[in-house]
């Protein structure tokens, strides 16, 4: 499935993630090595033509292992432990982009490069899911989506418990997490 196939299929997801790697502009890459492990790397994320389109360097060992085995996952970016920030985690295989598709990237890391420099291919999605957490309420809010399934939405209570002083939430790891008007969630070990 395209990217503008699951806009269709789960637009909230679709929505919240692309907003979420567009402004990060990186995200991480889980692919697997020739002996089964797996192997995360950061790559550079962009949107054409209703497709997800990455390219990773010819030489790469995120190359080779997509083009051995094309299953991935796409996760974007985090700051930090208690950022707040939405995950976006997309599920599918890398399919080889053509030269139209690779070319409509004008702005990508590859372009006006010799083609034998970037491996580019678009992410055909086999699942998605979008992490959300209400700091607020101690809630997680996942939204998934599969072909099977569809779209679903769960609350789960987030690991963190309210504290006795204020607003701040206590991890049990022994450190406080502090939660402002504005959302913004400050973290400090005790």
């Amino acid at each position: 499935m395209t990217w503008r196939e699951l806009e269709v299929s789960a637009p909230e997801i679709a929505r919240l993630g692309r907003e979420r790697l567009d402004e990060t502009r990186v995200g991480l890459l889980g692919t697997l090595r020739r002996d089964g492990s797996p192997r995360i790397s950061p790559i550079e994320p962009y949107f054409v033509g209703g497709r997800l389109v990455l390219g990773a360097m010819s030489w790469s060992l995120k190359a080779r292992d997509l083009q051995r085995d094309p299953r991935c996952v796409l996760h974007s970016a985090v700051s930090g432990p208690s950022s707040g920030e939405g995950e976006l985690k997309v599920y599918g295989r890398a399919v080889e982009a053509d030269r139209v598709l690779r070319d409509a990237c004008d702005d990508a890391w590859w372009a006006g490069r010799p083609p034998e420099s970037a491996w580019v291919f678009s992410l055909d999605v086999e699942a998605a899911t979008f992490l959300e957490w209400d700091y607020g309420r101690g809630e997680m809010i996942v939204r998934r989506w599969t072909p099977e399934r569809g779209f679903r939405e769960t609350k789960r209570r987030y690991p963190y418990r309210m504290g006795r002083r204020g607003n701040g939430l206590r991890a049990s790891a022994g450190s406080t997490c502090a939660v402002t008007q504005s959302g913004v969630v400050t973290y400090r070990a005790e």
